[in-house]
């Protein structure tokens, strides 16, 4: 049985990651329905807001059981999405879904070894992993299409913690912001995280 207030202090290193979305993919969907997760929802209406022109391909990153997905291909229903997880398990459910044309169980945060590239990134809920930010958005940009766009969320309270108004600066040359949300709610039905822990959305635009 997985821990919910383990995801506010963060779950340990990539085996201990793995074995806990493992164990928590039976019932993912439903503890994150039942948390008022809206995240993956609010992402796809800045990008319906955004985007002049419907992505051709994205590729989504730590995509878990596919609920940014399923959201997503609502408002753009020709976009063919790939995925990556740690998860065997949890690409189980998404594969369930039928969403999905690709895939792949993979550490989001290492070197992203895919050839093709993609029109949108995204990695909604997961940049807590991410133990350098600045390399991960290195990768995305080196695997996205002249002027794609990199879409994610990130607590607030990490945001500030890791400076990340410094570090969009200094990657000025490669990604332009076009949107950063104002603080929203991130699990308001989780004791552990009400409305004391919240997101923002931001929207990247590849230079």
């Amino acid at each position: 049985m997985v821990k919910s207030k383990d995801l506010v202090k963060g779950i340990g290193n990539y085996n201990a990651t793995t074995k806990y979305y493992d164990d928590w993919s039976s019932t993912y969907d439903t503890s994150l329905k039942k948390w008022s997760y809206r995240a993956p929802y609010k992402a796809s209406l800045v990008l319906k807001t955004y985007l002049t022109t419907a992505p051709k391909n994205i590729l989504d990153l730590a995509c878990g059981t596919g609920l940014f997905a399923e959201s997503i291909i609502k408002f753009f229903p020709k976009t063919v999405i790939d995925g990556i997880d740690i998860s065997k398990k949890i690409l189980h459910k998404a594969k369930e879904k039928k969403i999905y044309k690709k895939l792949i169980c993979s550490n989001f945060d290492h070197n992203i070894f895919i050839k093709k590239k993609y029109d949108l990134t995204s990695c909604i809920g997961a940049m807590t992993y991410t133990k350098n930010p600045k390399k991960l958005m290195l990768n995305v940009h080196a695997l996205t299409n002249l002027r794609g766009f990199f879409i994610f969320t990130h607590r607030i309270d990490l945001w500030k913690k890791q400076n990340y108004p410094k570090l969009l600066e200094s990657l000025s040359n490669k990604w332009d912001p076009i949107f950063i949300s104002r603080p929203i709610l991130y699990l308001p039905q989780n004791k552990f995280f009400n409305d004391s822990i919240k997101i923002k959305i931001a929207l990247l635009k590849k230079l």
